[in-house]
């Protein structure tokens, strides 16, 4: 019997990372094992919200030997994490500077001046992606501003899982998926974009060739392969996580959207081509590169950013390490499960009460000091009933989140001029019955929940395809349809 194989995702995302191990059996079955699991909490570093990139690693570190420790070494490694946040490196391959997070406040002025002095429209037609305030454009100029030193002393400017790519092979590699969030990649040429980087201010010598997901980085560095007593190769997977998650859909026809459906909630389709329109812009749709140059083209969607925000808080949990007052505990710990639960009850209780609505994609949710007393206070402004009970607040998240999903696949279709059938929902999100629920009677089309590990499965399906256990993308996602539960849910 040949020896069994093993491939290890690490998939970081903006509150938790995970390491998972993928396998193959003998009737073709995809089997995951989670070997280690750790919170990803951001730190406060010179006025700044920041990753604390020092404890990242270790815990890469620490998961590598736990694959050691159970006797399950990898073939093959690759991680993706969130986009658009980076690291710049100076010629020694030391950090400059911070790692800065995407919620930090830094770009709130910088983005209208920069979107003034260039044209947004331009900006748009070049590269395809939607204006957010925080995409890294806006946080290159504003380094620029604040620590023009900094890009004068780096020598390499890096996204996130391309440094952590870094540390374990000593090799620099900018990977095509990330690199197109953040607004600097052409979207016809898939390089880097002249008039973008001189939008945000930043000299072109940082940035390297971009490499697409399959290409292999390297093997792991001497003293990593010390430290975890094995080696392996690191493989580039689509290493923007909504780029990963969008491989692992098992989408039934060509009618349907993709959901992926986390701290964010990524809305869209695969494409054949960038849709750079003046309509797109103005929906604020976004071109987001794929495996083999596919097209993600999708709506960023607040998500569950305010659904565990609001758990963080009533629990006492700040987001960021040392911001912020000291925030009362529960006296119980209140879990997602019992916060769907409330909004059923609150639903089932009055079912013909008004339920305020709140555009959850306005910035002002995305990193407020309070988001219960920000949406309170939304409500308050819009004269709708403000909630006063959990159950009312999460009526109105869920409404407001499913709402835009609906307004969201109708935008979708009329910039396709396609009809959609179904929605594909993958991720920690499609755990959540209740909002499955809601989302299928807001859309009005059936929902079809799961993989749970959507963007891990992902992540391993490149790493399996480079190591020919499938063929190709198509064989792939049939073995995730025959190893994997996925719940429908009609509308009412």
């Amino acid at each position: 019997m040949p020896q069994q194989r093993y491939y290890l995702a690490i998939d970081i995302g903006a509150s938790s990372g995970r390491h998972v191990l993928g396998s193959v059996n003998e009737n073709g079955v995809i089997e995951l094992e989670e070997v280690h699991r750790f919170d990803n909490v951001q730190v406060r570093r010179r006025g700044h919200d920041c990753w604390d990139i020092d404890m990242i690693w270790e815990n890469i570190l620490i998961g590598l030997e736990k694959c050691r420790e159970a006797g399950k070494i990898p073939e093959t490694i690759g991680i993706d994490t969130w986009g658009v946040d980076f690291v710049l490196v100076d010629a020694q391959g030391r950090l400059v500077g911070d790692a800065v997070a995407y919620r930090d406040a830094r770009t709130n002025d910088v983005a209208a001046d920069v979107d003034a002095g260039i044209g947004l429209e331009r900006l748009y037609r070049v590269t395809g992606i939607q204006r957010q305030a925080f995409n890294t454009v806006y946080q290159l100029a504003a380094l620029s501003r604040e620590h023009p030193e900094e890009l004068e002393a780096a020598d390499r400017f890096l996204m996130v899982p391309e440094y952590l790519n870094y540390l374990l092979t000593g090799n620099m590699v900018n990977e095509y998926t990330n690199a197109t969030t953040t607004n600097l990649v052409n979207a016809r040429t898939c390089t880097w974009d002249a008039f973008a980087l001189e939008a945000a201010e930043a000299p072109a010598r940082l940035f390297g060739e971009i490499a697409m997901p399959g290409t292999v980085v390297g093997g792991l560095a001497p003293e990593v392969q010390q430290r975890v007593g094995f080696d392996a190769q690191v493989v580039l997977p689509a290493t923007h996580d909504t780029g990963s998650a969008f491989l692992a859909v098992p989408a039934r026809d060509a009618q349907a959207v993709y959901l992926s459906s986390g701290t964010w909630s990524l809305l869209g389709v695969e494409h054949e081509g960038p849709i750079t329109s003046d309509a797109s812009r103005y929906q604020n749709f976004t071109n987001e590169g794929g495996y083999l140059k596919r097209f993600r083209f999708l709506k960023n969607i607040m998500g569950l950013w305010m659904i565990q925000s609001i758990r963080r808080e009533l629990n006492g949990v700040s987001y960021v390490s040392g911001k912020g007052a000291q925030l009362k505990r529960a006296a119980k710990e209140i879990g997602f499960g019992e916060l769907a639960d409330a909004a059923r009850a609150e639903q089932k209780l009055h079912p013909d009460a008004p339920v305020p609505h709140v555009n959850v994609n306005d910035d002002r949710f995305l990193a407020p000091a309070s988001m219960i007393e920000e949406i309170k206070a939304a409500c308050r402004e819009t004269g709708q009933p403000v909630p006063s009970t959990v159950g009312e607040l999460m009526c109105c998240v869920y409404e407001s989140l499913t709402g835009c999903y609906a307004d969201s696949i109708n935008e979708l279709s009329a910039l396709t001029g396609r009809t959609y059938t179904s929605i594909n929902i993958v991720g920690g999100g499609c755990q959540d019955t209740y909002l499955n629920e809601l989302t299928a009677r807001a859309c009005g089309i059936p929902v079809f929940a799961g993989p749970i590990e959507g963007t891990s499965l992902g992540n391993l399906m490149v790493q399996m395809i480079g190591d020919g256990v499938f063929a190709d993308l198509d064989e792939a996602r049939e073995a995730i349809r025959r190893s994997f539960d996925v719940v429908e849910y009609q509308p009412e």
